[in-house]
């Protein structure tokens, strides 16, 4: 079992963390090559001991942001609270910069908007309408800016755009709502805590951005379900207004859910009256119309019903329309 640790956290230091955090590099290194924490992190089951969850739960019991010799030493000293805790939470990333790849997919659909959520976490990619939108080229250059009906708001999300901008406007939201298996209150200040904890040491600029989403999230919370989705979503999809087109989302979820699961929460969603946004990696299922090719395909996939739209970084950083605009039209 410790070789699958060492394996994980070699990868993790070896393909993820170079280019975004430097401290999390460091200790995923220190992990490949040490046997006395491997050991520890053997006990935690392996849905739950991903290199982001272990760190930030380290941090979130006081771990200090150091090198790995004291960080090793800390997990030591609290191997038990650090396993304990690590069984019991989950990866709940909520940016809100995935709604940049997401914005022209929303800009197809006809207002009003209700708009439900698939593994929302805290709610924070239900208020597309509630943020600013700076896109720009590669090199930082301005492209399009959007801001809310009331002025610019404190969440502004900057994404790089390959190729053309198509057609982006407002949506229209009047009903947002979201399930979670354990969803968080923006209001709660442990919830607040740990999704801000969720951020990479590093990445500048996101933990001030999420920490802005959660308070608007606060003052004006959407309806949170607790459950499975599969056995919530179409009660949960019943009570969004019947004037206003359903709009169900699942940035980034699917890929937490075993295949099988997956492939029916797929076919739950598509039999609703509702359109289908989604972001997946390439190869997670085959709903993709045209097919994709997984090897060649950069980043994840944005679909509209199936429909492929756009190719994205998984946080939203940057992305590439791929469609004809003037085709696309809902």
């Amino acid at each position: 079992m410790t070789d699958a640790v060492r394996e994980r956290y070699d990868r993790f230091a070896t393909e993820e963390a170079p280019g975004r955090s430097a401290v999390y590099e460091d200790w995923a290194r220190g992990v490949a090559s040490n046997p006395d924490v491997q050991a520890v992190l053997a006990r935690i089951p392996d849905t739950r001991r991903q290199p982001p969850l272990v760190f930030a739960v380290t941090r979130m019991l006081g771990a200090p942001l150091a090198g790995f010799a004291q960080w090793r030493q800390f997990v030591l000293a609290h191997a038990d609270a650090v396993v304990e805790e690590c069984s019991r939470r989950r990866v709940q990333t909520n940016e809100p910069l995935r709604l940049a790849p997401l914005l022209p997919v929303l800009s197809e659909i006809d207002g009003p908007i209700a708009l439900l959520e698939i593994g929302a976490s805290g709610g924070l990619c239900l208020y597309p309408d509630r943020y600013s939108f700076r896109f720009v080229d590669e090199d930082g250059t301005p492209r399009t800016h959007l801001d809310p009906v009331g002025g610019a708001s404190t969440v502004v999300l900057t994404s790089r755009v390959r190729g053309a901008v198509p057609h982006v406007r407002m949506p229209e939201i009047v009903w947002r709502a979201g399930i979670d298996l354990d969803p968080l209150d923006a209001r709660d200040p442990r919830d607040r805590a740990w999704l801000q904890g969720l951020v990479w040491p590093g990445e500048t600029g996101r933990e001030e951005r999420i920490a802005a989403a959660l308070d608007i999230v606060g003052a004006d919370p959407p309806l949170m379900v607790r459950g499975d989705a599969i056995e919530k979503v179409a009660e949960v999809a019943a009570s969004a207004p019947r004037d206003a087109t359903l709009v169900i989302t699942t940035p980034g979820v699917l890929a937490h859910i075993p295949r099988v699961t997956r492939a029916a929460l797929i076919d739950a969603v598509r039999a609703l009256p509702a359109r289908w946004i989604t972001i997946d990696p390439p190869g997670l299922h085959d709903a993709w119309q045209p097919p994709v090719d997984a090897a060649t395909w950069p980043g994840f996939v944005v679909a509209l019903d199936g429909q492929v739209r756009a190719a994205a970084d998984p946080l939203g950083r940057w992305w590439e329309w791929r469609v004809d605009s003037g085709r696309t039209r809902a």
